[in-house]
């Protein structure tokens, strides 16, 4: 099927803009000065505009011409059309500069996701046209897009031989479970051996070999896909579980978890990293998204442990 011929547009893009800015300047006089024009220039450019089109885009109402309702319509969509242009320019450049089309990032699920999210619209706004991937994986699978070259960059509490790591920031573990669960019926504080007496969840890592690699030794122990679940998973009381403490505020608040008190000081604090899988070689799309997340972890501080 033959296609339609696209008709060669007979107003040009610089018509548009000085449309605008008759517009938006309040007059011909202004509009000139702004576009560094002489406005003899201006007036051509907009009568030329209403001639080829055939219609009237300003009408006098006194000494002060204003916008006909088409004049209204066509300055809408020439401010689209312009602004569109402009972005179309900026990705041009950027592509011209080395800025990547697109950007992989995989994450380990303990990491605040609405950081993350936060991060990728800081990074929107220097490059909007760049397409970020990210993966939220567990453990193992977060690594695996490291070393298989899928991940331009990752975020995992582990850093593996023959890479370097930034610390983003700390979080705190804490073990939990529902509060009718029976581990919250004692008056007295939970051991260690008494607590592997109980159903243990997991959440399996998600790399290629899909086995989880935890060293637990309980003799129970249920293992799921992701994190909502084995959540979910504990507040109906199935078992106990540790989380990233700003994982489960909610459930904490609403009193659907409650923390295990153990007999012995048992706090983890795990750190996470920010990995870039080719430092040396990464685009400045990379680079730049690696700062942003990692002034944005940092900034929370110490706080960070709970959020």
């Amino acid at each position: 099927m033959s296609k339609t011929p696209t008709s060669t547009p007979r107003i040009s893009l610089e018509q548009w803009r000085t449309l605008l800015a008759v517009v938006d300047a309040g007059g011909y006089a202004q509009a000139a000065e702004q576009l560094n024009k002489s406005q003899s220039t201006v007036t051509y450019a907009i009568k030329k505009l209403e001639s080829v089109l055939d219609v009237a885009v300003f009408k006098l109402e006194g000494r002060r011409a204003v916008l006909t309702p088409t004049g209204e319509l066509l300055y809408e969509r020439a401010e689209t059309l312009v602004k569109s242009a402009a972005r179309l320019e900026q990705t041009a450049r950027q592509v011209s500069a080395g800025w990547e089309a697109e950007i992989r990032v995989s994450a380990d699920v303990i990491f605040p996701v609405w950081l993350l999210l936060d991060c990728f619209a800081e990074f929107g706004r220097h490059s909007p046209h760049t397409h970020i991937e990210c993966v939220e994986s567990v453990m193992g699978g977060t690594l695996e897009e490291l070393h298989s070259g899928r991940a331009d960059m990752v975020i995992s509490n582990h850093i593996p031989q023959g890479f370097y790591g930034t610390a983003l920031m700390t979080l705190r573990f804490l073990p939990v479970a529902s509060p009718n669960h029976a581990l919250h019926q004692k008056t007295t504080a939970i051991s260690p051996d008494e607590l592997l007496r109980h159903r243990h969840l997991f959440v399996r890592e998600t790399d290629g070999a899909r086995k989880s690699k935890t060293t637990s030794t309980g003799a129970q122990r249920w293992t799921v896909s992701n994190m909502s679940t084995s959540i979910g998973a504990v507040c109906r009381g199935y078992g106990y579980a540790w989380f990233p403490e700003h994982k489960i505020q909610g459930e904490l608040a609403r009193g659907e978890l409650k923390p295990i008190a153990l007999s012995e000081p048992n706090d983890r604090l795990v750190t996470v990293y920010l990995i870039l899988a080719q430092p040396q070689s990464a685009g400045p799309g990379v680079q730049r998204l690696r700062d942003i997340i990692v002034e944005q972890s940092q900034t929370l501080g110490a706080d960070a442990i709970t959020v």
